[in-house]
């Protein structure tokens, strides 16, 4: 190759690289010292100058018999890290459309093998245990936030079981008696929205909303009563272990990862210590899934620990907080921006509350909400929280024709099939009737089935197992590792939203319809880029405000 042409590929290397490399480090900035910069600037004249080899290997990748077909890169190690990392669902539907539903690509030294579409979704969601592993892909992720012997630390059957511990907690009962928590806990926060008219930040609102009715409704009143600075510290100490460079790093001298270490170690005492309390007090009949755990038993007859059961509310907490508050936000900034469903889910509330806005939420009434439900599953469809999910492959697996080598990364995206214009009309579009309005459109029947199917199939603890994942809608997984807190974040989701719809008559953004927020992929959940600013009005009459009934 002439060397004009390795420095113009070299110049291409600089033009993709340099400008991510603060957007790559930003939550760790202040742990990032100037020779480790340098080192990593270095670099990047090193890769240029093997960018011959390696365009060469990506270009003969495809004569390798029956492996996936693999996306060719200009960075040796870094791969396609920077292009997916910048629009992942973009990027993975460009690469769908070049290559198929199967194809690898390198990242950081690490071979990812997407599987695309209803079987790519059922491939990685329903695989073998022997063939591909999720303790494997994700420990080294969640072991030093959640903590040792849970989850994806211990064996699958035990999993399994700390599972079913945990969905004994979110029982029917359980769930109709969190609703008036929830409410309460709304209403309280939002007197912090002072007047009949104002201007307030979303993301912060239902970041803080969501973390103080989880933990109220599941970890009990000593929980929710420690939800100060303090504590409110240690959650995001912990938040920070789960930041992109922990999947690829998962240890290094650096303060965020020992502030991860020292907040897991005091959010497990704070656990240990309520267990301490309540059975030095007798006070051992809460309704809270903290209890559910202290009275524990494994199967075989072995007690669950206390160490184990602080460590399964740490995770608890941790796994439902960004996914719930996410989706809190997104679907409170599409009713901001589509104030015509604002309208009709003013209507449709009102109705159901006898045209007496005064009058407390219940379970019975949020299932008797179509419209809102319909919202919140459009708002799942558009903006899921976790755009991919990881197995380690442990012995070479055939999908769709290709044999995927052990050692890859075989992973599914149910956003991208969510997004699919094959399956959904207008598929960008925030459409929740699309949900109610389907007599007319087979795809949409097939989904609603096949969520029916999985409801109805088999579940040992934390999601269905053995139901069919071929499917283009799965915000919240399939097969062994459907997520168990669905139940709850519906229930908390409803509450908030129609606790909101209540109570402002308008909620727009400040800035107007264009204010829409986009979506925020430098952590492992997408989220909306902030701040999101909100004007608001009130009712004449709402529990808050207290002033004469007007309909809507």
């Amino acid at each position: 190759m002439a060397t004009s042409q390795l420095a113009q590929l070299a110049a291409q290397v600089a033009d993709q690289v340099l400008p991510y490399l603060p957007e790559a480090v930003q939550s760790h900035a202040s742990n990032v010292s100037p020779v480790a910069l340098v080192a990593l600037l270095a670099a990047v004249p090193a890769a240029a100058a093997s960018l011959a080899a390696s365009a060469a290997s990506s270009s003969s990748s495809s004569r390798k018999g029956r492996l996936p077909p693999h996306v060719g890169h200009w960075v040796p190690f870094l791969g396609s890290m920077v292009s997916f990392g910048m629009r992942p669902l973009d990027w993975l539907a460009e690469q769908r459309k070049q290559h198929g539903d199967i194809f690898t690509f390198t990242m950081f030294g690490r071979e990812m093998t997407y599987v695309l579409g209803p079987d790519g979704n059922h491939a990685v969601l329903n695989g073998k245990l022997a063939d591909i592993s999720a303790e494997l892909a994700y420990n080294s992720l969640t072991k030093p936030v959640f903590g040792a012997d849970v989850v994806y630390d211990t064996s699958n059957p035990v999993f399994m079981e700390q599972k079913r511990f945990v969905k004994a907690g979110l029982s029917a009962e359980n769930l109709r008696s969190y609703v008036p928590l929830i409410e309460a806990e709304t209403l309280n926060y939002f007197t912090r929205w002072q007047g009949q008219q104002g201007e307030g930040e979303l993301a912060k609102a239902l970041a803080e909303l969501t973390i103080m009715t989880a933990s109220r409704c599941l970890m009990g009143e000593e929980v929710r009563s420690n939800l100060d600075e303090s504590v409110a510290q240690l959650y995001h100490d912990l938040d920070q272990g789960f930041q992109p460079i922990n999947f690829l790093f998962e240890k290094l001298p650096l303060p965020a990862y020992r502030r991860r270490d020292i907040a897991q170690k005091k959010m497990a005492d704070l656990f240990l210590d309520i267990m301490k309390e309540r059975r030095a007090t007798g006070r051992t009949n809460n309704n809270d899934v903290l209890q559910v755990l202290m009275d524990a038993d494994y199967k075989n007859g072995t007690k669950l620990t206390d160490i184990e059961a602080a460590h399964l509310m740490i995770a608890l907490l941790m796994a439902g907080q960004h996914t719930s508050s996410t989706t809190g936000t997104w679907c409170m900034s599409f009713l901001a921006a589509n104030p015509d469903v604002f309208a009709e889910l003013t209507t449709e509330l009102y109705n159901e509350l006898g045209g007496d806005w005064s009058r407390p939420l219940d379970f019975d009434l949020l299932k008797r909400l179509p419209l809102l439900d319909a919202c919140i599953r459009e708002t799942l469809r558009l903006r899921s929280p976790i755009y991919a999910i990881m197995r380690k492959v442990v012995r070479p697996v055939e999908i769709m024709g290709h044999v995927v080598p052990a050692g890859h990364y075989l992973c599914a995206s149910p956003a991208v099939s969510q997004r699919d214009p094959e399956v959904y009309e207008d598929p960008m579009a925030f459409k929740p009737r699309r949900w109610l309005d389907t007599s007319n459109n087979a795809q949409m029947q097939k989904i609603l089935r096949a969520e029916t199917d999985m409801a109805a199939a088999e579940d040992f603890g934390f999601g269905v197992v053995g139901g069919s994942a071929r499917s283009n809608y799965l915000p919240f997984g399939a097969g062994r590792h459907r997520c168990i807190g669905e139940p709850f974040a519906y229930v908390q989701l409803k509450t908030i939203i129609a606790t909101l719809v209540r109570e402002f008559a308008t909620f727009e953004f400040v800035m107007g319809p264009e204010a829409f927020p986009k979506e925020d992929f430098t952590s492992m959940i997408v989220m909306p880029e902030k701040p999101i600013m909100i004007k608001y009005t009130r009712r004449e009459r709402s529990p808050l405000s207290g002033a004469a009934v007007a309909a809507p």
